[in-house]
């Protein structure tokens, strides 16, 4: 069995709770210098890679510049500093409703992303959480959908991520989340919604394929409604992206808040917090791979549609009839 290559620490800081990003030179290749392979690599054009070079902003496994004629060595590694983007403050704190020497469990509010990607970098979950928590080896089991809110579980020990990961990979963690959409009297609910899902790359929405395999389950359940508005409890049997909200769409019963669902009106600017998807990550229940404990975790985070009628259409919920 052949093991792979062990990969270095990273030589540099992180930035604001962002880790710097590293390259692996490719074992093949006809670049005669890590320079020539930077710029073929990176696209950012020859002069600014020359200019980081210049400036030592390239380093190596062992924390020295490289240099800019530095000659290139297949499996090594370089790391950089990325620039990082002007991004809009999401106006909302995130909460830790647990931490041991193991995990956090944190929950999340709407607008906030898990983690890093795309231009939101530092406005993110983990980021916070590294700088909250004075945690920079902080990693993430899994994600949650920047305009959801609610449970997520972090690992605090690199060496144990994987085990976490597993956990939801293999479908051992029990979640439960909330939604409030439309009150139809004429939905069967409760219900268990299978169908096919698709998410290509690069497509912001996903789709269902009639007639295929299912791969993807949903239990729908009404929990109260008042007038024209509900609240449902979702329990998701599979993880398949945009579930919920396809599921819920396919019922007739787009979640409120939704950019994407039944129609593409988003996606939502980054500045526009006024109306967030109405979906909530409520529980969250797992054995723990590590310690063994059975851990159970409950969000207190609050849907606004249901609890704020101010700023949604619709009657006050006091008048709900429980179901």
């Amino acid at each position: 069995m052949t093991r792979k290559p062990r990969i270095p620490p990273a030589p540099l800081p992180q930035r604001r709770g962002v880790d710097p990003v590293r390259v692996k030179l490719p074992a093949d290749g006809a670049w005669a210098t890590v320079r020539d392979h930077l710029v073929e690599r990176l696209k950012p054009g020859p002069g600014v890679i020359d200019a980081m070079l210049r400036d030592g902003l390239f380093v190596g496994a062992d924390g020295l510049p490289v240099t800019p004629d530095a000659p290139y060595v297949p499996g090594a590694f370089v790391w950089f500093h990325r620039d990082l983007p002007a991004e809009v403050p999401v106006p909302y704190g995130i909460d830790v409703v647990y931490r041991d020497e193991h995990i956090v469990v944190a929950d999340k509010p709407h607008f906030l992303a898990t983690t890093p990607r795309g231009s939101h970098v530092t406005e993110t979950a983990l980021a916070r959480l590294r700088r909250d928590l004075d945690l920079p080896v902080l990693g993430a089991a899994h994600r949650l959908d920047r305009l959801t809110a609610g449970l997520v579980l972090f690992t605090v020990r690199p060496a144990e991520r994987g085990a976490y990961q597993t956990l939801f990979g293999e479908r051992r963690v029990r979640k439960e989340y909330e939604a409030v959409a439309a009150h139809d009297p004429a939905a069967e609910l409760p219900r268990t919604v299978r169908s096919h899902i698709v998410k290509e790359r690069g497509v912001i929405a996903a789709y269902e394929v009639p007639g295929a395999e299912p791969n993807s389950e949903s239990h729908v359940e009404l929990i109260a409604h008042s007038g024209g508005l509900a609240h449902y409890r979702l329990t998701p049997h599979t993880g398949r992206t945009h579930q919920l909200r396809v599921h819920m769409n396919a019922l007739g019963l787009p979640i409120l808040g939704d950019p994407l669902y039944p129609r593409v009106t988003g996606p939502v600017p980054p500045d526009d917090f006024r109306r967030p998807l109405q979906l909530l990550s409520r529980v969250m229940e797992f054995t723990d791979p590590v310690t063994g404990a059975d851990h159970r975790f409950v969000s207190t985070r609050d849907l606004d549609a249901w609890t704020s009628y101010d700023s949604w259409a619709g009657p006050s919920p006091d008048a709900a009839d429980g179901q």
